[in-house]
């Protein structure tokens, strides 16, 4: 992940999808009006934020398998960053919310999975600052990370569809793309989708690079 080519296509989609997300045409759809806009920021942050984790996971069985603590390092960046971004698109999707159902947060079943996930995720990390041996806290925080990735999943894209919901694509209301956006508006979407998940890898291939430096400064 040294080379820069990918840095610039995430820089160029996410300036691209900035300046048609606020400037862009969109259509005029009865209750979303302007709202729609969100589409670019909310649900792409939330794709990401799902990529992110499954690398996570993916790092995790890696160092259950090989016991290479950089393993475990990669695999508790990207949750850190997966975790970021699913804050960033748990307060876009409030806003968004606020001016579309009239409040900021719904007694919903698919917004409460939410919560109960990102509270999942939360223990993750509170579980890593339990142990000071590096190899103990390293096994036990990839077993709960690929627990705490299997209880996401259906928290958050299953139980949802089985009873009813505000959010679109889930308990019998329509998925959000089907009816309300255009070719136009998918033509930004996306590319939107890969522009935040490139700049969560960015994010991700930084902290890694902060890690080896600190460990380097402390030997």
């Amino acid at each position: 992940m040294k080379k820069t080519w990918w840095k610039i296509l995430c820089v160029v989609i996410l300036l691209y999808t900035i300046i048609q997300g606020l400037g862009g045409t969109v259509p005029r759809q009865f209750v979303l009006n302007e709202t729609i806009r969100n589409v670019y920021f909310h649900v792409p942050l939330w794709f990401g934020m799902m990529i992110l984790m499954t690398a996570s996971m993916w790092f995790a069985i890696k160092y259950l398998r090989n016991g290479n603590i950089q393993d475990d390092e990669y695999s508790v960046e990207f949750a850190n960053v997966a975790i970021f971004f699913g804050i960033l698109g748990f307060l876009t999707g409030s806003l968004w919310g606020q001016y579309t159902w009239g409040d900021w947060l719904p007694k919903d079943p698919k917004i409460i999975a939410v919560e109960v996930g990102l509270l999942v995720y939360a223990a993750y990390f509170i579980l890593r600052s339990s142990f000071e041996d590096e190899q103990r806290r390293a096994r036990l925080s990839a077993i709960y990370n690929i627990f705490a990735f299997a209880t996401f999943i259906p928290l958050v894209w299953i139980l949802p569809r089985l009873t009813d919901s505000l959010h679109p694509g889930n308990g019998g209301n329509p998925a959000f793309g089907k009816y309300d956006m255009d070719n136009s508006m998918r033509m930004v979407f996306y590319p939107a989708i890969i522009g935040w998940t490139l700049l969560g890898v960015w994010i991700t291939s930084l902290r890694i690079r902060l890690r080896a430096i600190e460990r380097l400064g402390s030997n």
